[in-house]
C-alpha cells in the first residue's frame, strides 16, 4: 500500500513538474514570437578565435555589392579592432612599467614608449594571418564578408625590444626582462577576460 501511494504522489509531481516546464517554454515562446526578435549568431564567436596569452586576434565584417570590397572592409575593421587591443596592452604594460621602476622622466618615457607602440602596431597589421573567413549573400544581393585575424605575442613583442634598442635615450631606461613579463601578465588578463566573455 504505502508503496502505491509513493508512485502516486511521485507520479503528480512529475506531472506538476512537466507542466510547470512546459507553460513557461510557452511563455517564453510567446514572449520571442511577439517582440518579433531573432536571435542571431555571430561567426567566430567561440574561444579558438579570441586573444590568448600567446595571440591578439580580432574579428569583424564587411558588407558591400562587390565581395572583393566587402572583403577589404572586413580586413579593415579587423585590424582597426587589432590595432586598439595591441595598443591598449601595451599601454597598460607601460603603465605597469614605469610604476615598478625608477626611470628618468615618467611622463616623457610613457609618451615615446606609446609613439613607440603604435609604430610597432602598424608594423605588425602588415604581417596579420586570416585564420577564419566567411561569405554570406544577403537577400538584397550585397555580400557580407566575415573574417578572424590574428597577429603573434612574440612578433609584437619583439618589434617593441627591437624599436627600443634604436633610441638609446629610451633603451637607458628599458629592462627588457621585466618589460617582458609585465607583457606576459597582461596577455595571461587578456586572455582570461576573452574567455569569460
Amino acid at each position: 500500500m504505502k508503496t502505491n501511494t509513493s508512485r502516486l504522489i511521485l507520479s503528480a509531481v512529475l506531472i506538476g513538474s512537466i507542466t510547470i516546464g512546459t507553460q513557461s517554454c510557452k511563455s517564453k515562446k510567446t514572449v520571442a514570437q511577439t517582440t518579433g526578435a531573432v536571435e542571431i549568431t555571430v561567426p567566430f564567436n567561440t574561444n579558438e578565435f579570441s586573444s590568448d596569452k600567446d595571440n591578439f586576434r580580432a574579428r569583424a565584417s564587411g558588407n558591400s555589392p562587390d565581395l572583393t570590397t566587402a572583403k577589404k572592409i572586413a580586413l579593415q575593421n579587423a585590424k582597426s579592432e587589432m590595432a586598439g587591443l595591441i595598443q591598449t596592452t601595451i599601454k597598460k604594460v607601460t603603465d605597469q612599467y614605469t610604476n615598478q621602476r625608477t626611470v628618468g622622466s615618467t611622463q616623457e618615457f610613457s609618451n615615446k614608449f606609446e609613439e613607440l607602440a603604435r609604430e610597432v602596431t602598424n608594423q605588425q597589421l602588415t604581417d596579420v594571418r586570416i585564420i577564419g573567413e566567411k561569405i554570406f549573400q544577403e537577400k538584397n544581393t550585397t555580400y557580407t564578408y566575415w573574417i578572424a585575424i590574428e597577429a603573434n605575442k612574440q612578433t609584437v613583442y619583439d618589434g617593441v625590444t627591437k624599436s627600443v634598442s634604436k633610441d638609446k635615450k629610451l633603451e637607458q631606461d628599458y629592462d627588457k626582462k621585466k618589460f617582458e613579463d609585465i607583457f606576459n601578465q597582461e596577455m595571461e588578463k587578456l586572455a582570461k577576460e576573452k574567455a569569460g566573455n
